[in-house]
């Protein structure tokens, strides 16, 4: 991809893995942009259309799915294909919904570059997405709500192990536990808020029918 070709917008929020995509990419010879949520994709977006979207789901502000589910139902950024690398939503329901709504591929984090270059390659060589018919609002927050409820009960579940091995492990090893656990609390909370906002939507939807 020429530096003179439109670019690849990468949008994460774990800044250690938004300055690995950025070099990797760029070492590569792609043009790069970055965004740290679906809220500055979308003003990056507006900036200049680009070629390629890769994009991590949980974020705060404006998540993945809400992302890809903006970009589809305005006509003129519906052709543009997306990646989705996500570390969270890996069950097989969750792909299904994601290419649903218009998703083009999904990865599975820590990222694998022998898979995830290829399939840059092999979509930037096809150019822009066949045009996605956007879900009607109810269907897609609806889908939205079963994902992030089943997400929330497996952080859940998570925190209380993790709770409980705590309790347990050496104190040498408790210090990368603490870390683990402060860190699904966060994407916990993060779901949570994502979730009222969802159940918001569906109330102002109930109501307008």
């Amino acid at each position: 991809m020429d530096t003179q070709q439109r670019y690849l917008l990468v949008v994460e929020d774990i800044p250690d893995i938004l300055r690995l995509l950025d070099a990797t990419l760029k070492f590569k010879g792609y043009r790069v942009v970055t965004a740290r949520n679906g809220q500055e994709a979308l003003e990056a977006i507006q900036r200049e259309r680009p070629a390629l979207i890769i994009t991590d789901i949980l974020m705060p502000k404006m998540d993945g799915f809400s992302l890809v589910h903006r970009l589809r139902i305005n006509p003129e950024t519906r052709d543009i294909p997306v990646i989705f690398l996500t570390a969270t939503y890996v069950a097989p329901e969750d792909k299904v919904f994601a290419m649903t709504i218009g998703v083009n591929r999904f990865i599975e984090k820590p990222v694998d570059f022998e898979q995830f270059l290829p399939a840059i390659e092999e979509i930037l060589a096809k150019g822009s997405s066949a045009p996605v018919e956007p879900l009607n609002e109810a269907d897609f927050y609806d889908g939205y709500r079963k994902r992030l409820e089943k997400k929330l009960n497996q952080k859940m579940t998570q925190i209380t192990r993790a709770e409980h091995l705590l309790k347990t492990v050496p104190e040498e090893e408790q210090s990368t536990m603490k870390a683990s656990l402060h860190q699904a609390m966060n994407e916990r909370q993060e779901i949570q808020h994502l979730l009222d906002e969802i159940h918001e939507h569906l109330d102002k939807i109930t109501k307008r029918e």
